[in-house]
C-alpha cells in the first residue's frame, strides 16, 4: 500500500463491507491491524472476519475524512460508528415569487428562491415562522400573484384576510414596496440579525411619531414587543463573538453524545446534540472530528472557527480549532459539554425506566452507598408497633424484595410476654421472634432492617439480635419520624438523607406500609375483641350461635334490637330467651 493518504475498506468472506476507516498514511494504518496483538475483542473479531482489503488514495486528510463520512453513511458497515442521526432537517425557505410566501421545507430547490437554516429543531422553525405570521401577516397561499392576474381581478379576498392574518396582496391592499421590506426583515432575522432589524425599527417607529402617524408607530411597536421577546429567549454570548461552531463531547461505554452550538453575532441561534452508537475502541477525538464533519455536512455550517474540547489532529481547510481557556468562548464550551451530559443522563435514564431490572440495581446501589452496606439490599424488612393505651396490643413486619412489596411474606404478631404499653419490649419480642424462627427454618434473612422509631426501639430490636448472634450480620436501623432520622446502633449522631433520595422515598414507603398493615391488623382485633366481649358473657351462647348471628345480622347492635320471636325462629327458645332476657336486663 501507499504512504499516502485516503481510505481503507475491509470486506468479509460474503463480500460484505464490514469497516470503512480513513488514514494519513494508509500503509502504516492499515499494517497496525495486523501487526500487533488486538486488545480489544471487537477489535479481533474484526480483524478475523477480514478476507479482502480495498483503498482509495484522495489528496489530503480532510478528502479521506469527507470520503470515509459519506461512504459509512452509505454502506453502514457493522464494525463502524453508527451516527444515530439520519434525518433530514428542515429549511425556512423565502420562495423567489411576487408577493413572496415563507415556509418550512424539507426539499431544496434551485429555483431563485432563499434557504435558511437547516433548522435541528423543530420548535425553533416553527417558533420562527409563527413570529413571522403574527409580526407581517404574509400570505400562505398559493395564487400566482402575477402583476396581470391582480391587476384583472383574478382572485379574491379569502378568510385569512378576513381574520387579520394577511394583508392581502391578491387584491393590491398592500404593494409589493411593502411587502418587499417585510420580506427583507424576515430575511435579516433568519441571518441571526436581529438586533439591526429591531435597531431599524425603533428608528422608523420614532420618525412615524414625529410625523404624527400614531397608528403606524403603534403597528411597529407590536412588532418590536415581539422581536424583543423572541430575541430574550436566544442565549446571548457577547457580541464580540461571531459565526462560530462550537462543539463538544461526553460519553459513557456504549455511546458517545456530541452536541453543537451555532452562534452568531454573540447569541446561540442553534443547538443539537448527535448521539453516536460506538463499535470499536474508538477515541474521543476520532469520534469528535466525525459528528464535526457529519454536522457541518447537513446543516451546511461555513464557520471558519471551531471551538473544541481538545486538540485535533487532523487540519481542514480554511478552518482553524481553538480551545479556549477562559473568557466567553470557555463560557461557550463549558455550556456545551453541560448540554451533552445532559443528553447522556437522559438517554441513560430513558434505559434505566425501560428496563426494570436496571432500575431496581440502579435504586438498590443507591441505597447501598448511603447506608454503607456491605452488600445490595435486596430483601429489607421492616417492624412497627401498634396498640391503644396498652389494649390489644399487636406489631406488623412488611418484607420489601427488590425495591417491590413482597406482601405474601408481610406478617401480624400478637405481643405475648409484654404487658401494658411497653414499645421498647414489644419492639425487642418481635424482632427476636421473627428471625428466631427464620434461623430455625433457616429461611433466606434481609439484609436490612429498618425499626419504626428512635434510638429507643432500635436499642431494644439489637439486644434480640444479640441473643441470636445476628448482630453484625444484618444491618439495623430506626426511622424517627418527626425530623426523618437515620439512627445506627451505638452512633449517637442520627444522619439526614435528601428529602428527594430514593434511598429515603424506599425506606418511607417500607415505614408507612408496616404502619398501615399494623394498623388495620389492631383495628380487627379491637373490633372482635369487642364483639365477643359482648356476646360471650352470655352464659350457655356458644361460638357457633354467635357466627351464625353475626352472619346474618352484621352487627351486636342489630341482634339487640331483635324480637324474642325472631330470636326463637333463628336459634330456638332456650337460647333466644338467654339473649333476650340478656340485653333486656342491660337497658334495665
Amino acid at each position: 500500500m501507499p504512504d499516502q493518504p485516503g481510505i481503507y475498506q475491509y470486506f468479509d468472506s460474503s463480500g460484505k463491507i464490514i469497516y470503512i476507516g480513513k488514514a494519513k498514511n494508509l500503509k502504516k494504518r492499515v499494517s497496525s491491524y495486523f501487526t500487533k496483538k488486538q486488545e480489544q475483542r471487537k477489535t479481533a473479531l474484526l480483524v478475523r472476519n477480514i478476507t479482502d482489503i480495498k483503498y482509495m488514495v484522495v489528496d489530503s486528510e480532510e478528502d479521506a475524512l469527507l470520503l470515509e463520512n459519506n461512504l459509512i453513511k452509505k454502506y453502514q458497515p457493522r464494525y463502524n460508528i453508527r451516527l444515530k442521526d439520519d434525518k433530514t432537517y428542515p429549511w425556512i425557505c423565502i420562495k423567489n415569487e411576487r408577493f413572496p410566501r415563507v415556509f418550512k421545507t424539507r426539499n431544496v430547490i434551485r429555483d431563485g428562491s432563499r434557504y435558511f437554516g437547516p433548522y435541528t429543531s423543530y420548535v425553533t422553525a416553527n417558533t420562527l415562522l409563527e413570529l413571522f405570521r403574527s409580526i407581517y401577516k404574509l400570505r400562505n397561499c398559493n395564487y400566482l400573484l402575477t402583476e396581470e392576474n391582480v391587476n384583472k381581478g383574478k382572485y379574491k379576498l379569502c378568510l385569512e384576510f378576513h381574520i387579520g392574518n394577511c394583508k392581502g396582496p391578491c387584491e393590491n391592499l398592500i404593494s409589493e414596496e411593502t411587502y418587499n421590506k417585510n420580506i427583507d426583515e424576515i430575511a435579516d432575522i433568519l441571518k441571526g440579525n436581529i438586533t439591526g432589524v429591531i435597531k431599524q425599527l425603533k428608528a422608523l417607529m420614532l420618525e412615524y411619531s414625529n410625523d404624527y402617524k400614531f397608528e403606524e408607530a403603534q403597528n411597529i411597536k407590536e412588532k418590536l414587543i415581539s422581536l424583543e421577546k423572541y430575541q430574550s429567549r436566544s442565549t446571548v454570548v457577547s457580541p464580540k463573538i461571531t459565526d462560530v461552531d462550537v462543539f463538544s463531547i461526553d460519553e459513557n461505554e456504549k455511546y458517545a453524545f456530541v452536541n453543537y452550538l451555532k452562534v452568531i453575532k454573540g447569541a446561540i441561534v442553534q443547538t443539537h446534540t448527535l448521539e453516536i452508537k460506538k463499535n470499536l475502541d474508538e477515541s474521543k477525538p476520532d469520534i469528535l472530528l466525525m459528528a464535526i464533519i457529519e454536522i457541518r455536512q447537513k446543516i451546511f455550517s461555513n464557520a471558519t472557527e471551531i471551538i473544541v474540547p481538545f486538540r485535533i489532529k487532523t487540519s481542514l481547510n480554511n478552518i482553524r480549532f481553538h480551545i479556549p481557556l477562559r473568557g466567553d468562548k470557555k463560557q461557550l464550551l463549558d455550556l456545551s459539554l453541560r448540554n451533552a451530559k445532559y443528553y447522556r443522563l437522559e438517554k441513560e435514564k430513558q434505559v434505566v425506566l425501560g428496563n426494570p431490572d436496571l432500575r431496581i440495581n440502579r435504586i438498590l446501589e443507591t441505597i447501598k452507598k448511603d447506608l454503607q452496606l456491605n452488600e445490595l439490599p435486596r430483601r429489607i424488612e421492616c417492624f412497627d408497633n401498634s396498640n391503644l393505651q396498652g389494649s390489644n396490643p399487636v406489631a406488623s413486619c412488611v418484607v420489601f424484595i427488590n425495591t417491590k412489596p413482597a406482601k405474601k411474606e408481610y406478617r401480624h404478631f400478637n405481643i405475648k410476654t409484654v404487658t401494658g404499653a411497653n414499645d421498647f419490649a414489644s419492639m425487642e419480642e418481635i424482632v427476636f421472634r421473627r428471625y428466631r424462627r427464620l434461623t430455625e427454618e433457616q429461611k433466606p434473612l434481609p439484609q436490612l432492617i429498618i425499626i419504626d422509631g428512635g434510638k429507643g426501639q432500635l436499642s431494644f430490636a439489637v439486644k434480640a439480635l444479640e441473643k441470636l448472634n445476628l448482630r453484625g450480620k444484618i444491618t439495623i436501623v430506626g426511622i424517627a419520624k418527626k425530623l426523618e432520622e437515620l439512627f445506627f446502633p451505638d452512633d449517637e449522631i442520627p444522619i439526614y438523607l435528601d428529602k428527594n433520595s430514593e434511598s429515603l422515598k424506599i425506606i418511607q414507603q417500607l415505614r408507612n406500609e408496616a404502619h398501615r398493615f399494623g394498623i388495620s391488623f389492631h383495628r380487627d382485633k379491637r373490633s372482635k375483641s369487642f364483639i365477643s366481649s359482648e356476646l360471650e358473657d352470655i352464659a350457655g351462647i356458644g361460638p357457633q350461635t354467635i357466627q351464625l348471628l353475626l352472619k346474618k345480622y352484621k352487627s351486636v347492635k342489630a341482634i339487640r334490637l331483635l324480637g324474642k320471636e325472631e330470636l326463637i325462629a333463628e336459634i330456638g327458645l332456650s337460647k333466644a330467651t338467654k339473649i333476650y332476657n340478656y340485653f333486656l336486663s342491660q337497658k334495665n
